[in-house]
């Protein structure tokens, strides 16, 4: 059983579904991918799980036991619609968003205060929100996400509108925080960033699960057949030839004084036989297996699950206000 167990989650709006029977378990302690084209019902879960709306059908656990409301205490939670009061004064509203999850005014304080050493932003604290930029009242708002310490963590896009260096300054943290035992929920569609940080990921499309698992099990699941190999420059020859039984050569491009090849590996072929064969045509610099990128896999299964919905589901409660209910 997973740290958060999602039993046949259904949520409907009248008559739209927006879930249809979920079954999901995300681990403990990991960094979970949460992925789907816009509209496909990864917000409304996201909700959910964090008690903002009740599913129709179904339950959520938390660590084995049924979702309550006193859990929220225990689950920080930084939503893709950003708001901050925009006349308050950055440290008076950080420390309100921290009193509000259980911290007394001191321990708020002191907290914020170690976070906006950290992130280089103690000048702004007598400031008025209206003041910030974009990125840095995104800084306020993850600060205020993780300040109580929360057992599990939910970011929805949380490096929206971020400049590099703020993107690897988030990352960082998020790392970190994994490592002390969070749990946490990433909702992105940034495919890098879950190669880079996800663990285990879940797909969602036109509100049913896809796949679910091991990012690195995924790739190589849905991957082909094949490697790359960079093998010196031979001025008499341009490319490898491939051999019956062993391999292809998909392409060959020249590359930093060499020569970068794609092969198309024979089933049951040997790397060592691969190896050696290459070895008689060329000096070998480095040999590597191929897999797919998230991205590639993001796009054949939503294709296969039959594409992207054309409605999201915020607009089609803004078109029908009368679905929207719990």
């Amino acid at each position: 059983m997973g740290f958060i167990s999602c039993e046949n989650v259904v949520k409907k709006f009248g008559s739209f579904v927006a879930l249809d029977h979920i079954n999901l378990e995300i681990p403990q302690g990991k960094i979970f991918g949460f992925l789907g084209p816009n509209g496909a019902g990864k917000t409304t879960l996201i909700r959910i799980i964090n008690r903002i709306t009740l599913p129709t059908e179904g339950r959520v656990l938390f660590n084995g036991k049924e979702l309550k409301l006193s859990d929220i205490e225990r689950i920080g939670y930084l939503p893709e619609e950003r708001g901050l009061y925009k006349k308050m004064k950055v440290g008076e509203q950080a420390v309100y968003l921290a009193r509000l999850k259980g911290l007394s005014r001191a321990e708020a304080t002191r907290e914020l205060m170690k976070w906006f050493q950290k992130f280089g932003i103690q000048p702004w604290w007598n400031k008025k929100v209206e003041e910030l930029s974009k990125g840095m009242a995104q800084k306020i708002q993850f600060i205020t996400t993780v300040l109580h310490k929360p057992e599990l963590l939910i970011l929805d896009e949380p490096f929206s509108g971020f400049d590099p260096i703020n993107v690897n300054l988030i990352r960082d943290e998020i790392i970190k925080l994994k490592n002390e035992g969070c749990t946490i929920i990433l909702s992105t569609h940034n495919m890098e960033s879950v190669e880079e940080l996800c663990d285990e990921i879940a797909l969602v499309n036109k509100a049913r699960l896809v796949i679910t698992g091991n990012v690195d099990q995924i790739r190589k699941d849905h991957g082909h057949n094949r490697v790359e190999v960079c093998t010196l420059a031979d001025p008499e020859k341009k490319e490898l030839s491939g051999k019956e039984g062993l391999f292809s050569v998909v392409s060959s491009e020249e590359s930093k004084g060499g020569i970068r090849s794609i092969l198309e590996v024979a089933p049951g072929a040997s790397s060592k036989d691969i190896l050696s064969c290459i070895a008689d045509q060329a000096e070998i610099v480095s040999y590597q297996p191929l897999m797919p990128k998230m991205n590639e896999i993001f796009i054949k299964l939503v294709g296969e699950s039959g594409g992207a919905t054309s409605q999201s589901i915020e607009d089609y409660r803004k078109s029908d206000p009368k679905t929207n209910r719990q």
